[in-house]
């Protein structure tokens, strides 16, 4: 085990095993009332409103996440450079993303000294306990803001030293932010998490990463390309800590589980969205197709026994799914075994 790989299983021991991660940030942004109708989608958010972005980081610790996502997926200099921002303006926003999240902690650590006790009235959890900040980045796709990072197609002429280069910059600038972890999130297809591997080695980044892939049919990552094949490409590098599925309807995460399961010995993350479809035409989630707070957490359970080790919510996830969440670990923590 690599000095990278042994923090996450210290970090995993002290939460009792099972780690809560954060949910859905976009809807939140608009339920405080931003506009996110924009290719930066809530990157935008990092230039008109970053108070927001904090408020909704300390939601998600008062709900009981121990691990906040910067709101960099689709922060890209490409993409902020397309506004008329400068190289070094770009730049600066993506260590913005990463400042608002360490202020939040902050912030949540002066409350939880000023409370009395770890839980509140409100239902606020406000208990002292190490809290990582991971560094999102997108998927090409994200950037494109044309719905392939649900299809993982960019096209035949795609290649990786394309993907690399895409990300280059934008990787050692989070990394050297200060976040605790890199979080590749939503990654569609096999020669994008074989560039991300690769930029990690070739940039000598030292802050720990994960990977994580989305799949729309419970078998195979959304571009069609094997699942094991994927987990493979993490399980090759000792700069990855944690490997898993994220914005998946709930209902394929037991399966997908088992099958990383038998390619990896690293802990597992999932973070599925609400079920909800998304509408890439029309940039809108269909309405009533997801599940309830109360079916979504009655997964978790099984998820943990199927092997998973970081457990949290993306699109159209709240905080009350993660309090849902974190109240359903710590029953079961106390459980008699």
């Amino acid at each position: 085990m690599g000095p990278a790989e042994t923090v996450m299983s210290s970090f995993l021991h002290q939460c009792g095993d099972v780690a809560v991660i954060d949910g859905g940030l976009a809807t939140e942004l608009e339920r405080y009332g931003a506009d996110l109708n924009d290719p930066l989608w809530s990157a935008k958010c990092l230039l008109t409103s970053p108070h927001l972005i904090r408020t909704v980081h300390l939601d998600y610790l008062e709900a009981g996440a121990d691990i906040i996502i910067t709101a960099s997926y689709q922060a890209t200099i490409q993409g902020f450079e397309n506004k008329g921002y400068s190289l070094e303006e770009s730049e600066n926003l993506l260590r913005k993303s990463v400042e608002i999240a360490c202020e939040a902690r902050e912030l949540y650590y002066g409350r939880c000294r000023e409370a009395s006790t770890g839980h509140t009235s409100d239902n606020r959890v406000l208990k002292q306990r190490q809290i990582l900040v991971a560094a999102s980045v997108g998927s090409y796709g994200a950037y494109l803001a044309d719905g392939s990072e649900y299809s993982g197609d960019y096209g035949d002429a795609m290649d990786l030293g394309f993907l690399k280069n895409f990300h280059r910059r934008r990787v050692k600038v989070l990394a050297d932010s200060g976040p605790d972890l890199i979080a590749f999130e939503t990654v569609p297809n096999k020669l994008e998490a074989q560039a991300f591997v690769q930029l990690l080695e070739e940039e000598e980044i030292n802050v720990p990463a994960w990977l994580s892939f989305n799949s729309k049919d419970g078998v195979h990552v959304v571009s069609g390309d094997s699942l094991p094949e994927c987990v493979a490409v993490a399980e090759s590098s000792n700069k990855i800590v944690a490997v898993g599925i994220n914005c998946t309807p709930p209902r394929f995460i037991r399966d997908l589980i088992l099958s990383i399961k038998k390619v990896t010995s690293k802990p597992i993350l999932i973070y599925p969205n609400s079920g909800e479809s998304y509408d890439a035409d029309s940039k809108e989630w269909v309405q009533n197709t997801g599940v309830s707070d109360e079916d979504f957490v009655s997964y978790v359970n099984k998820w943990c026994e199927a092997g998973a080790s970081l457990v949290g919510g993306c699109c159209r996830t709240t905080p009350n799914t993660i309090r849902a969440i974190y109240r359903t670990l710590s029953r079961r923590s106390v459980a008699p075994s």
